[in-house]
């Protein structure tokens, strides 16, 4: 097996080990908010309580796409094609929109639950 070769496996194991922890960070985030809402939804009738929930959900979600955005950048580490790198520009800019949407979702949550924290005082 020549030394390419065995680069090349070696950055598929790596791609695959980091596409399965982002996969697995959300799966995770997905169960602990549904068994979460579950609970609270049985023992509070009230919307507020879904708010920490879903800033919960959306970290989670938001940690998730960063892996998968690794895994796509060390999938074009090893002799990049053109297409493949357009490939990853669209795929990062994509990623990062969303990214960048659950942050401020999460910002804006936090806000709100701060704000309606301090009013109950």
């Amino acid at each position: 097996m020549s030394p390419e070769e065995i680069l090349r496996l070696g950055d598929q194991v790596l791609v695959a080990l980091v596409e399965v922890a982002g996969a697995v960070v959300i799966f995770v985030g997905a169960c602990w908010a549904a068994a979460r809402f579950v609970v609270e939804g049985l023992r509070h009738r009230s919307a507020a309580v879904f708010t920490p929930i879903r800033l919960s959900l959306g970290r989670f979600l938001t940690l998730g796409l960063e892996f998968q955005l690794a895994a796509d950048i060390l999938r074009t580490a090893v002799s990049p094609t053109f297409p493949q790198i357009g490939q990853l520009a669209a795929i990062a800019a994509i990623r990062t929109a969303l990214n960048y949407f659950l942050r401020r979702e999460i910002a804006q949550e936090q806000q709100q639950v701060g704000t309606a924290g301090r009013t109950d005082r």
